[in-house]
């Protein structure tokens, strides 16, 4: 069963939540980094980031955070899209890719961890291609880059 769910900008209130989701998904297996930061330090970058240069949209059930959307629009960057891990098939990481697609209409680039296969194929399936493989900025390890355009006519 699909839970039902709204795409809204994020709120301060929402920040501890958005780190929490960012924490429990990046520290499943094949996810994120060897060395996971700690939930007070992603705490802290959430709230850097959403001041600097992040652009975020959350997945809400009425004051719960299901997941988040974090967008570099000036770069065309998908920095970061999580869902919790319990709230994971219910249609919300489709809806927030769609969003991205909506909020950077001419195309936009993320990568993930080469060992991610779970985001990996859902990136394939919502029509990204894969442009090229590289080793991670800061940690060293495998990544995939993907990239987004809008068909055209």
């Amino acid at each position: 069963m699909r839970m039902a769910f709204e795409l809204r900008p994020v709120r301060d209130a929402d920040h501890d939540a958005v780190a929490a989701i960012w924490h429990s998904s990046a520290s499943l297996p094949g996810v994120g980094p060897v060395a996971m930061p700690t939930l007070p330090q992603l705490r802290e970058r959430v709230g850097h980031e959403i001041e600097t240069n992040w652009n975020v949209t959350v997945a809400a059930d009425g004051t719960e955070i299901l997941g988040f959307l974090a967008l570099k629009r000036s770069e065309a960057v998908l920095a970061e899209i999580f869902v919790r891990p319990d709230a994971l098939g219910r249609g919300i990481g489709q809806a927030l890719i769609a969003r991205a697609k909506f909020a950077m209409p001419h195309g936009f680039t993320l990568y993930t961890r080469a060992a991610n296969g779970r985001a990996r194929r859902f990136y394939e399936r919502a029509g990204l291609l894969q442009l090229r493989e590289d080793l991670h900025p800061r940690d060293r390890d495998p990544i995939v880059y993907y990239g987004w355009q809008p068909a055209t006519v």
